[in-house]
C-alpha cells in the first residue's frame, strides 16, 4: 500500500486496488503466499476520515465497502501482514484479517474510532476481542491505548516481533517459509485453523479430519512422505 502521506488511509480507490490485486494472486498457482505491507511509518493508520464523513448509514450499509472485506476474507493464498508503525482502525483490522502478523518494534496497534464518534467497523470488535481477550480488547477499544509490538505479541495479536529495519524483509522470510510446504496442506491448515477461530470444537475437529483425508489424498502427500524417507527436499506441485 502506497499513500505515505495520508499514512495508507484505505480509501475507496485504495481497497478496490488491493482487494484486485490479492484476487489476481490468489488465482496465480505459482503464488504460495502474500505479503502484505504499507511503509515504514505505517502499515496503514485508518479509514480515510474525508471519505467517511460524507458517507450516509445507508450508504454505508449497501456499498461495496462491507464487500471488499469480504472479499479479501475470501483469498485462500496465505498471507502475511507485514506492519511497521501505525496499525490503527481499519489498518489494525486489515492486518487482522491476515493470517499472521510479523510486526516491527516500532508496531503501533489501536482501535481509535470511539474517538471521532464511531466504532470498528470491519471486524475490529470481533477479532480484536478473540486475539487479546475482551479485557485488552475493550481497554483498546474504549480507551484508546495503542499496544506496542511487545504487548502485541504478548498478548497473542502478532506472530513476530523484529527488529525496525528488518519488518519487510523478515516477513518476506516468513511468507518463503510458509510457500515452501505443501500447497494443497497449506490451504487446509489455514482453513481448519479459521475453523477453530470462528467456530466451535466440534465442528473445528470434524474439519481437520476431512481435510488431513483430504491432504494424504494429494500428490503432495505421498512426495512429502517419501522425500522424508529418502531425507531429500520435497517438490511439491499443488497437485
Amino acid at each position: 500500500m502506497n499513500r505515505p502521506k495520508q499514512l495508507n488511509a484505505l480509501s475507496g480507490e485504495l481497497m478496490d486496488a488491493l482487494v484486485g490485486a490479492l484476487q489476481e494472486l490468489d488465482a496465480d498457482e505459482a503464488v504460495r503466499c502474500i505479503v502484505l505491507g504499507g511503509g515504514e511509518r505505517a502499515f496503514a493508520a485508518g479509514a480515510d476520515i474525508a471519505q467517511l464523513a460524507q458517507s450516509s448509514p445507508v450508504e454505508l450499509m449497501v456499498s461495496s465497502r462491507l464487500e471488499r472485506w469480504d472479499a479479501i476474507q475470501a483469498v485462500r493464498t496465505p498471507i502475511v501482514a507485514a506492519v511497521s508503525g501505525f496499525c490503527l482502525g481499519g489498518g489494525c483490522e486489515l492486518a487482522m484479517l491476515c493470517d499472521l502478523i510479523v510486526a516491527s518494534e516500532t508496531a503501533k496497534f489501536g482501535q481509535p474510532e470511539t474517538g471521532v464518534g464511531i466504532i470498528p467497523g470491519a471486524g475490529g470488535t470481533q477479532r480484536l476481542a478473540r486475539a487479546v481477550g475482551k479485557a485488552v480488547a475493550m481497554d483498546v477499544i474504549l480507551s484508546g491505548r495503542m499496544l506496542s509490538a511487545r504487548e502485541a505479541l504478548h498478548f497473542g495479536l502478532v506472530a513476530r516481533v523484529v527488529a525496525r529495519e528488518a519488518w519487510l524483509d523478515a516477513a518476506k522470510q516468513v511468507a518463503r517459509e510458509i510457500a515452501s510446504k505443501a500447497p494443497i496442506a497449506t490451504v487446509l491448515a489455514k482453513e481448519a485453523v479459521d475453523q477453530a477461530y470462528e467456530g466451535p470444537l466440534a465442528l473445528g475437529i470434524e474439519l481437520e479430519r476431512r481435510s488431513i483425508a483430504l491432504a494424504f489424498a494429494s500428490e503432495d502427500a505421498k512426495e512429502g512422505l517419501n522425500a522424508f524417507l529418502e531425507k531429500r527436499r520435497p517438490d511439491f506441485k499443488g497437485r
